[in-house]
């Protein structure tokens, strides 16, 4: 049979994400099977389905805030004591600098780069984080640093102005809607046998490792029961 697929929708905007993200790359249950992130525009996604964010509804903004703090806590997710300000905040840039990097460099350096802006902008609070004088040395970090970091980084911070990325991200939300998506995280789970199933929110993540089949490792994974 064939391994169990993962697709997770992310945007670095959302902290619900970022722990889905931080989790399915760290946790050695996830090792089990293939994960691939795909970065879209929450936005665009909130739009399609004439969504609201969660903190424009009365009395969720702190329910989700001591909600997102027991989850970080229980998982051992690094998060800075508050929100960066101002909050929410654009993300589009960062976003269409992510799909140039997933047209032109491996998987791995993707996730290097979701890893390396999400630990900046939900752990060291670097804001704005949309604008390239905050975005791209975390980039540079994240592809080697030195002068040809500094390169790698700036090509793709200017091909993520190009039609070609701008598409891609375009194609990426509209996929993760056509998939189902309403927020995020969004994970498509395609277990051994071909089965695939579409499941919303960091607190379904136990019901991905069900279907996926995969074998529980970690204390964390007894709340989500």
């Amino acid at each position: 049979m064939a391994r169990p697929k993962l697709t997770v929708y992310l945007d670095i905007i959302s902290p619900f994400a970022y722990m889905a993200f931080y989790v399915t790359k760290n946790s050695p249950i996830f090792k089990q099977c293939d994960v691939n992130y795909v970065p879209i525009f929450l936005g665009g996604l909130m739009q399609k389905c004439n969504n609201r964010p969660p903190i424009e509804i009365k009395n969720k903004g702190p329910y989700i805030f001591h909600q997102r703090e027991r989850w970080a806590t229980r998982f051992n997710i690094p998060f800075a004591p508050s929100s960066p300000e101002p909050f929410p905040q654009l993300t589009l840039q960062v976003q269409r600098t992510l799909c140039a990097i997933m047209l032109t460099q491996p998987a791995s350096t993707l996730d290097a780069c979701f890893a390396a802006l999400y630990h900046a902008f939900w752990v060291d609070l670097v804001s704005p984080i949309n604008k390239p004088e905050n975005f791209v040395p975390v980039l540079s970090k994240a592809v080697g640093g030195g002068e040809a970091g500094d390169k790698l980084a700036k090509e793709m911070f200017e091909k993520g102005n190009s039609a070609e990325a701008k598409k891609l991200l375009a194609g990426n939300t509209e996929q993760a809607f056509q998939e189902g998506a309403f927020g995020l995280p969004w994970f498509v789970a395609t277990d051994a046998e071909g089965k695939k199933e579409g499941f919303w929110g960091f607190d379904h993540l136990g019901q991905v490792v069900d279907h996926l089949g995969l074998e529980r490792v970690g204390s964390g994974y007894r709340a989500m029961l």
